[in-house]
């Protein structure tokens, strides 16, 4: 094979026949700005670039104005009202609508409105703390799961089909109705987190054994960090994206589950105001009274609504692949 040629700019290398290469010259190829980054520009992050999303789509702005002020009914309805949501009397049984009383009286002589605005406390603290507890629950399972692998993913995983194959409400009502003699907020987020913790695990568990294999967490081993402190301080930071998605859209399920619950009689007392339990006093008066029936019902409506809105949201800001499918 000969020598390179500068002053040919046509071929580069004489090869053999056949196998001669074009270079160009450099003076038709300059070379151009076409990736200069601003240097100046602040270092921006996954969850700096979520936010300024977020903060575009309306989805989220709307969602988040319902939520705030459905957080600010719960935790000061006295704002709203000023009633004994469990003060009844006869005399006022299905009622009309009257000053201070804009929603009406149920059958036992209730407010309908009061009751609306103090259920929101009990079905929201139903919907958070069962959230809460799931997301510790599966984030653990499912982050043991995918880091370590073999036999403890092995068993983890084999636990966690088998409670996936059991529905929420159905393993739910079981349950309470085995322990049927006392009730309580505790006692209805305890079951639903009994059974709902399985869909965060499995996310959970695909998220690490992503996050697992990328360079940073070679780069963490190779530099003396344990797994445990790989786990802790690398791989779990960068995977609580999908599972703050998956946690955010399952909130609405759990309020909407404890609603079920005591629709059926086998969730919260008779003595603790909830939607599902007026909702539940109120079907016999759909076709004579449904306007008893129908406030309770559309503020559990929003409620979910407003939540899932939100889990929309949150899933497009964080996962760019959602925006492009």
């Amino acid at each position: 094979m000969t020598a390179f040629t500068s002053a040919d700019s046509k071929t580069a290398y004489e090869t053999l026949p056949g196998q001669e290469r074009f270079v160009a010259p450099v003076e038709q190829t300059p070379l151009q700005d076409v990736d200069s980054i601003d240097e100046s520009a602040p270092a921006t992050s996954m969850w700096a670039d979520a936010w300024r999303t977020l903060r575009k789509n309306p989805l989220f702005v709307i969602s988040g104005l319902l939520i705030l002020f459905i957080i600010f009914v719960a935790l000061f309805p006295q704002v709203f009202t000023h009633q004994d949501p469990n003060y009844c009397t006869l005399e006022n049984s299905l009622g009309p609508s009257a000053k201070g009383h804009p929603f009406g009286f149920d059958t036992q002589g209730c407010d309908v409105f009061t009751r609306t605005v103090y259920g929101t406390r009990t079905s929201l603290s139903v919907g958070i703390l069962t959230t809460i507890l799931v997301m510790i629950i599966g984030t653990i399972i499912g982050a043991l799961a995918g880091f370590f692998g073999g036999w403890i993913d092995a068993i983890l995983s084999r636990g966690t089909d088998i409670f996936m194959a059991i529905p929420l409400l159905l393993g739910a009502i079981v349950v309470l109705q085995m322990f049927r003699t006392s009730s309580s907020i505790w006692k209805i987020v305890l079951v639903l987190a009994l059974f709902g913790w399985t869909q965060t695990a499995r996310i959970a568990r695909s998220a690490v054994l992503e996050t697992k294999n990328l360079e940073f967490n070679t780069a963490a081993t190779s530099l003396g960090s344990t797994p445990i402190r790989n786990l802790m301080m690398h791989i779990m930071p960068n995977s609580l994206a999908s599972i703050i998605v998956v946690t955010t859209t399952s909130l609405a399920t759990y309020i909407v589950s404890e609603a079920t619950l005591s629709f059926l009689g086998i969730g919260l007392p008779s003595t603790t105001v909830s939607w599902g339990g007026d909702i539940s006093n109120a079907q016999t008066m759909l076709r004579t009274n449904p306007s008893v029936l129908f406030y309770p019902s559309v503020a559990l409506a929003i409620t979910s609504l407003a939540f899932i809105m939100m889990g929309d949201a949150v899933k497009d800001a964080l996962d760019p692949k959602s925006r492009t499918s």
